[in-house]
């Protein structure tokens, strides 16, 4: 058997190479081909993606919700209950520093609020955040690491 150190190296890729493997199933190395690693590795990633449900119910007008960091490969779904309507009340997203490309919020409020405000919590932007939120409303965010801001997806 040959030592993949000993094998001849490649700069580029292409879809249809072949990468060795040690298949812990069948005992021996193998080859997967890149098509079929890239496809296992994307199920991967969608099994885990889903959200984290974080609850507030807030109780008075003017309240203040964190959103905690999520995970990596979830996206966090804050359910807001809040006690009654309110007149102003704020999202606070999670750090900036914390965050991961590609990663999403999602807000979902029983109660509309009249005056609402997105914090970026040190994002550069908050792109489309709404300003109001009617009862049983919801709104999607997705952060973009090169930009540093956040841009409404729902």
């Amino acid at each position: 058997m040959t030592d993949i150190n000993d094998l001849s190296s490649n700069d580029q890729l292409s879809i249809g190479d072949l990468i060795p493997i040690w298949s812990s199933a069948n005992g021996d190395t193998r080859r997967i081909s890149i098509t079929a690693l890239v496809a296992f590795v994307m199920a991967q990633v969608a099994a885990n993606s889903g959200f984290v449900t974080q609850y507030a119910a807030p109780s008075a007008t003017g309240f203040s919700v964190q959103i905690k960091p999520p995970v990596a490969g979830t996206a966090a779904f804050l359910l807001l209950t809040p006690a009654a309507a309110y007149a102003a009340g704020t999202v606070i997203l999670p750090p900036v520093a914390e965050c991961i490309d590609g990663q999403e919020v999602l807000v979902t409020c029983t109660q509309a609020v009249t005056a609402l405000t997105v914090n970026g919590n040190g994002a550069t932007a908050v792109n489309g955040a709404p300003a109001t939120l009617a009862a049983n409303s919801f709104f999607r965010l997705r952060f973009d690491f090169i930009a540093k801001s956040w841009y409404r997806v729902g």
